[in-house]
């Protein structure tokens, strides 16, 4: 058993050496008859390559899927990183589309401020809100517009879409305006297209409530409400509203003016009977003088 093992041993050396040379042979041909420069060696070379490269496309696989893995994690990279770029983007987009809502939406104002007639007898001023000047118990702001530019006590303003409140304190430069939503606010009001007459009273509340109703079976939630024109203390037909119905089931105010967003007020000029020389005129109606009598005549005068 041991000499057969030693012969074995003693062939295997020479054998691997005489493979070993031969595979060399091989590969020196291989290498020489690649380079030789003729068309008939050319197309050999294209037989052999067509031949053997079909057959190597399972060898060629574990390189082809590494590569695309490679691929599609570079190509997931590039989309990650798009992404993020997109989400910026976007918080960009929103930030512009707020800006552009808010503008959309002054302008809107400014082009209601400076168009739109009510009344082709009543003119206007326009004036910036300064600042908010209320309390829990007075509702009032404060606008830019004062006795300089002919404001006087009692007249109306809007924000070009609804009515606001009326002007109460003048200044040289500035006025007050007390809100529709101030407890001091009494407005005779119609509402439409019942023609129902009511008051709307401010109770600093944002939706004042309708009191003195004639009827109120004939008043729905969503009826347009206006000014009436009584006791001159509004023009007729300001718009101030739609009837709403609180959980209580009062019927409120769902005010027409955007009174989050003060920013500009019309200021009507009024140059009829409306204008106010008190503060009790802004609600009742102006005394009518006496009738002057003439003097009785004297006995014993003729």
């Amino acid at each position: 058993m041991a000499k057969h093992g030693t012969n074995s041993e003693d062939y295997a050396g020479p054998l691997k050496r005489l493979l070993l040379a031969v595979l060399l042979l091989c590969l020196v041909g291989l290498f020489i008859f690649w380079r030789i420069d003729s068309p008939r060696a050319e197309r050999f070379r294209a037989q052999i390559v067509d031949t053997v490269m079909p057959g190597f496309d399972w060898a060629m696989a574990p390189v082809t899927g590494a590569v695309r893995i490679l691929r599609d994690f570079q190509s997931y990279q590039r989309i990650y990183d798009q992404n993020q770029e997109l989400r910026r983007e976007l918080r960009r987009m929103t930030a512009w589309k707020e800006a552009a809502l808010q503008l959309e939406q002054e302008n809107a104002r400014l082009r209601d401020l400076n168009n739109v007639r009510l009344d082709p007898r009543l003119t206007y001023i326009t004036g910036v809100v300064l600042a908010d000047s209320g309390s829990p118990f007075r509702q009032s702001v404060l606008i830019n517009v004062g006795s300089r530019d002919g404001i006087v006590d009692g007249w109306a303003t809007m924000d070009g879409i609804g009515l606001v409140g009326r002007i109460s304190g003048v200044g040289a430069n500035t006025s007050r305006v007390i809100l529709l939503t101030d407890a001091t606010s009494r407005i005779p009001a119609i509402i439409q297209p019942s023609g129902q007459r009511a008051l709307i009273t401010g109770d600093n509340s944002a939706a004042p409530p309708i009191d003195f109703l004639e009827d109120p079976d004939q008043v729905r939630p969503g009826d347009r409400i206006v000014t009436s024109g009584d006791g001159e203390v509004f023009p007729p037909g300001l718009l101030i509203g739609q009837v709403a119905e609180d959980p209580g089931g009062r019927l409120r105010v769902r005010l027409a003016a955007d009174y989050e967003r003060l920013e500009f007020l019309r200021v009507l000029r009024d140059h009829g009977a409306r204008r106010v020389g008190s503060p009790s005129a802004l609600i009742l109606p102006a005394t009518p003088p006496a009738i002057e009598m003439p003097p009785a005549p004297v006995p014993g005068d003729g």
